[in-house]
């Protein structure tokens, strides 16, 4: 694996998932693979598990690892070419880029869509600027399309806890006072259309995601009926993606929140999600903190996920 930005880039899911396995199982068995190597991780946004899971992953494999966070400390960088540099910002992407790229053997970044334009969204300016600039082999720590390394820790969950050969898995929008970007949904529908489960994804008109990812879900305008027989249920918030809502908060309909009258039509389903989340905005106290919510193991599999991806890189040195 030279570059991992989407979970297609897993390969064969059975392998994939064996590969986790083995991580969770056997977590310090590969220190002499990352010896001497160092993992430098980019931050243009916040972030708690991620930033925490990923250097888990790195130390577990006896990695270095540095990490910059770019709006605390670094200059201001100019992302785009072509522009006369005579403002606040100090330098240059294309610059900075080679000479982190010196620094390290592998290269994590974190940089969130900005809502400015779809189109540079979507083309994935910064990450692949890195992928092309770096030198060095990237992975994706959440893009503006994709959560690769969220999305195969859910991945892992889910075939931890399914009981049953093809389950019900339902995505559901769930209301938030901001307008969060597209990536975590977009990555998990990309996932769960790998597994061939039965997945549906449910959400109010004017909230349909990129075709591109969500190709072959079921999509499902009413709640109700898309929860009903559920077996795990992964509730999470996007913006709008289409036209000129571009990113835009379209609704903030309570109905929506996942409730105990929510998962009492699913079939006893497990509750997912990416964390953070709005209490009683996403979800309820009483679900989130009910026996049947997996958040805190589903975080856990962050570290799971993030070695099993570094130690394929690795072994591609």
């Amino acid at each position: 694996m030279k570059h991992f930005t989407s979970v297609k880039q897993l390969g064969n899911l059975e392998e994939a998932f064996a590969k986790a396995r083995y991580v969770k199982e056997n977590p310090f068995a590969d220190q002499e693979l990352g010896r001497n190597k160092t993992l430098l991780m980019i931050f243009f946004n916040n972030s708690l598990r991620t930033r925490l899971s990923t250097q888990k992953a790195a130390m577990n494999l006896g990695m270095n690892v540095i990490v910059l966070d770019v709006n605390q400390g670094a200059w201001k960088l100019e992302t785009e070419r072509g522009v006369i540099m005579n403002g606040d910002k100090s330098e240059h992407l294309l610059e900075a880029i080679p000479v982190m790229g010196s620094y390290c053997d592998i290269i994590g970044v974190r940089s969130f869509a900005r809502f400015e334009s779809r189109e540079d969204d979507y083309n994935e300016v910064i990450l692949n600027q890195f992928i092309q600039y770096s030198g060095r082999p990237v992975f994706s720590m959440e893009a503006a399309t994709r959560h690769p390394l969220q999305t195969f820790a859910d991945m892992i969950t889910i075939e931890e806890y399914r009981k049953k050969e093809r389950p019900k898995v339902v995505m559901t929008w769930a209301p938030h006072p901001k307008a969060l970007p597209q990536a975590v949904p977009n990555s998990f529908a990309e996932g769960m259309n790998l597994t061939g489960f039965d997945f549906v994804i449910t959400h109010p008109k004017g909230y349909e995601l990129d075709p591109d990812f969500t190709a072959g879900a079921r999509i499902e305008y009413d709640q109700d009926k898309a929860l009903e027989g559920a077996d795990f249920v992964y509730a999470k918030n996007w913006a709008a993606y289409s036209g000129e809502n571009y990113g835009k908060v379209l609704s903030t309909d309570r109905s929506w929140t996942v409730s105990r009258e929510k998962m009492a039509l699913t079939n006893d389903a497990y509750f997912m999600h990416c964390l953070p989340v709005r209490r009683n905005m996403i979800v309820t106290d009483e679900v989130i903190e009910s026996p049947r919510s997996i958040v805190i193991p589903e975080a856990a599999n962050r570290v799971v996920s993030a070695q099993t991806v570094l130690k394929e890189i690795l072994l591609s040195l």
